[in-house]
């Protein structure tokens, strides 16, 4: 049986959780994946939370204060962190997208590598903000040598990795990178993502149509990550450092897919090959000891438990949804 997780439950895995109550915390992408699961334990552990939106926001059962602002806008951002004086700034705001289209270069330059350098130029004039980043497995590490991006969205992290070196080293901007994994859990916005897309499809009785599935991924669930960003936000030893996010565990799609059905009690046989593979895609797998060493963060959710959290939530979702029609048909 397949039991959610309790709403508002904070996952709680450092003991140095309570030095976030009170402190002054802006975070750009508020409203994202990753962005709005942040907010809410940063909430529940008692910061003063500043939340950036594009789009303007009710003040949610966090207590966030909401702004409205492109981070695309340097004159923008930098009102906006002279405004709020944060201690640690946590920059989620990006454009996420793996297609290999010539038509995403700009978007990934103006959304995921400009809107770095905004922040970094506004974060140098204020002393002693810390700057987490919010990175990807897909862009090349160091030591790689001349391997060539899989896509604009990489391309762009692997340049706004640069640039934060460049600042921390330059001008002396406390800033850390987290280079994070393929990132799930319950409530994702973007349902088209593998997991919540062959999550849905299951639980409605539909088989989800894939690509060859033999592609191998670092699956990292979404309370593991905010504990990663929480540790790099009070850790002084990270700064000017990048840091891989996942579980350095790798897992086929085919074999994700495979263990979600078996959670959900569906006997319905995927459509592999039904979509290309992408050129370009390779097993980005985390090393999780640097993260470990200075962070002190390990992930504490395997992929099972994991997945059965995102199923259960997702079953939850579709049974409150489907009650309104239940009712009409009484």
């Amino acid at each position: 049986m397949l039991t959610a997780p309790a709403p508002g439950d904070p996952h709680v895995q450092g003991q140095e959780d309570h030095l976030w109550y009170g402190s002054r915390v802006l975070v750009t992408g508020a409203t994202g994946f990753i962005g709005a699961h942040l907010v809410r334990r940063l909430g529940s552990l008692g910061a003063q939370v500043h939340a950036v939106s594009r789009r303007p926001q009710e003040r949610s059962a966090s207590g966030a204060t909401w702004h409205v602002a492109d981070v695309s806008d340097a004159e923008a951002i930098e009102d906006l962190v002279r405004s709020t004086r944060p201690g640690v700034v946590f920059h989620l705001a990006s454009e996420v997208a793996g297609a290999r289209d010539p038509r995403l270069v700009r978007t990934m330059l103006d959304s995921n590598l400009a809107s770095v350098v905004n922040l970094l130029t506004a974060v140098a004039d204020s002393p002693g903000t810390r700057v987490v980043l919010a990175g990807s497995l897909e862009e090349p590490r160091p030591g790689e040598g001349e391997a060539a991006p899989s896509s604009p969205y990489a391309v762009a992290k692997w340049a706004a990795s640069g640039y934060a070196r460049m600042f921390h080293h330059l001008w002396d901007v406390p800033v850390t990178t987290l280079r994070i994994g393929m990132v799930y859990g319950p409530d994702q916005p973007d349902t088209s993502k593998l997991v919540p897309y062959a999550t849905l499809s299951l639980l409605r009785g539909e088989a989800p149509s894939l690509s060859s599935g033999t592609r191998h991924l670092d699956w990292v669930y979404v309370d593991d990550v905010v504990d990663a960003f929480l540790a790099a936000g009070r850790t002084a030893e990270a700064a000017g450092r990048s840091f891989d996010i996942g579980t350095g565990t790798r897992t086929s799609i085919r074999d994700t897919v495979e263990l979600l059905g078996r959670i959900v009690g569906s006997s319905l046989r995927p459509h592999y090959g039904a979509l290309s593979d992408r050129p370009l895609d390779s097993a980005r797998i985390a090393d999780i000891a640097p993260a470990a060493e200075v962070l002190r963060w390990r992930p504490a959710t395997g992929l099972e438990e994991g997945l059965r959290l995102t199923a259960a939530w997702y079953a939850e979702r579709l049974r409150q949804d489907d009650a309104p029609r239940r009712d009409a048909l009484r």
